[in-house]
């Protein structure tokens, strides 16, 4: 275990569980450098369907602004365009997704950076966790280490991730923000009642690590608290900052518009982040204290799996002193997982010293249950969940170029490809991943 120093302790990831050197380098030079493909779960074909399921590869698209270029381009609400899961912006990804709409008029589709393909009518859409996983292929450039160095430094991590049979499962960076990593901030303060915080929070706050036209556009907002005028200057790019910005302005005070005003995927998204910013901490306090990550101790909640061998997150079994043999058992078969809580208003907490370690986080936050129901914004309200405190890695591979590593494996779903690889990496800036 190794302590992290950098702006990743902000958003949870305190720790790294392995104490190898890490090989530096940066993600993302370019979208060619960080390939997904989903791994789906494909509707039926129905030729009386009233969805179009076409497969999209997009490239540099934030999912948000990929979903509303493409329903204005069909000319169908947002409501009506359907994804298993969120990929990363600046990468090439490809998934599937539904269309509300004829399949002819899918497969027209003309849109700069994506590519539309294999579409065919279906009876049903799809629906957030409608995959199976993801497949990677990234490439890491410019690693600190070389040579022997280089190959020890990689052996040795892959050696320690191959003993824990995966890697912490971490929300990774991209679920808080690289640039401005305020997504659980936001959330926090819904949940604690205080929207124009929220609001601010979102739309003011400037940080050093964005473009300069932003950082001046959210100061000048703080200082003045003028939506109307902001409304003005915020640069075209910020989108969603301009949706609150601008209802604001027409509805001074309104906070709670505000924020409904905005996608309800990223409304969820704020909440879910903190819940993700939460969970990350208790992960990396059982690392801290060397609890074991692979092996359920008296007191935790596994994750039996499902037909797709995927962890059941809403069917827990607490671990007791009666039946924790049976249940180091199936977790070292693969067919449970041990799990830690992502907080909410139906949550079960864990007993013994993974419990002693949610309640602490908890505490230290000052939540409750109840905090979780946002009567007044339905899309932010959650019963909160567990999950999987390991991710497990299928066929890792990785070879070194001329200053260059690239890596390949598959994971599954809602598993982040960069907290394995900060693993490898060990860096010390949010933007290098």
């Amino acid at each position: 275990m190794q302590e992290c120093r950098s702006r990743e302790a902000q958003i949870g990831l305190e720790v790294f569980y392995t104490d190898t050197p890490g090989i530096g380098g940066k993600l993302k030079r370019s979208p060619q450098d960080f390939l997904v493909d989903e791994i789906s779960a494909p509707p039926e074909r129905v030729e009386s369907g009233a969805y179009t399921i076409a497969k999209v590869t997009a490239q540099n698209w934030e999912m948000n602004r990929l979903v509303r270029e493409l329903s204005k381009a069909l000319g169908i609400g947002r409501e009506r365009i359907g994804f298993a899961g969120t990929k990363d912006k600046r990468a090439i990804t490809s998934q599937l997704m539904s269309f509300q709409a004829p399949v002819d008029q899918v497969m027209s589709l003309r849109l700069h950076q994506i590519t539309v393909e294999d579409a065919y009518p279906a009876k049903k859409g799809l629906t957030i966790g409608d995959l199976i996983g993801n497949r990677f292929g990234i490439n890491v450039a410019e690693p600190s280490l070389g040579g022997q160095e280089l190959r020890d430094a990689l052996d040795g991590t892959a050696a320690s991730l191959a003993q824990l049979g995966g890697f912490p499962s971490f929300f990774g960076v991209q679920r808080f923000g690289a640039v401005r990593p305020v997504t659980h901030e936001v959330g926090r303060w819904i949940v604690k009642g205080d929207l124009e915080r929220a609001i601010m929070t979102y739309a003011g706050n400037p940080v050093p690590q964005e473009s300069e036209g932003s950082r001046t556009a959210r100061a000048k907002l703080e200082e003045t608290r003028d939506f109307e005028q902001a409304i003005g200057y915020f640069p075209k790019t910020l989108t969603f900052e301009r949706m609150a910005i601008g209802f604001l302005a027409r509805n001074p005070g309104d906070y709670v518009g505000a924020i409904q005003v905005m996608p309800p995927n990223l409304q969820m998204m704020f909440v879910h982040a903190y819940q993700s910013y939460l969970f990350n901490r208790m992960l990396s306090e059982r690392i801290r204290r060397g609890l074991p990550l692979d092996r359920p101790l008296v007191g935790d909640v596994v994750l039996p799996v499902d037909r797709s061998g995927l962890p059941d997150h809403d069917h827990g079994v607490p671990v007791t002193k009666s039946n924790i043999d049976l249940v180091e058992k199936q977790v070292r078969n693969g067919r449970a997982y041990v799990s830690g809580v992502l907080f909410g208003t139906e949550s079960v907490l864990g007993e013994g010293e993974m419990g002693d370690i949610e309640r602490k986080v908890i505490d230290e936050e000052g939540l409750s249950s109840k905090d979780f129901m946002v009567p007044m914004l339905h899309q932010c309200s959650s019963k909160g969940s567990r999950r999987e405190i390991v991710g497990r890695i299928t066929d890792l591979r990785y070879g070194i170029g001329d200053g260059e590593v690239d890596f390949s494996f598959s994971l599954n779903k809602g598993c982040y490809a960069t907290s394995l690889l900060r693993e490898f990496m060990k860096k010390s800036d949010l933007m290098d991943y």
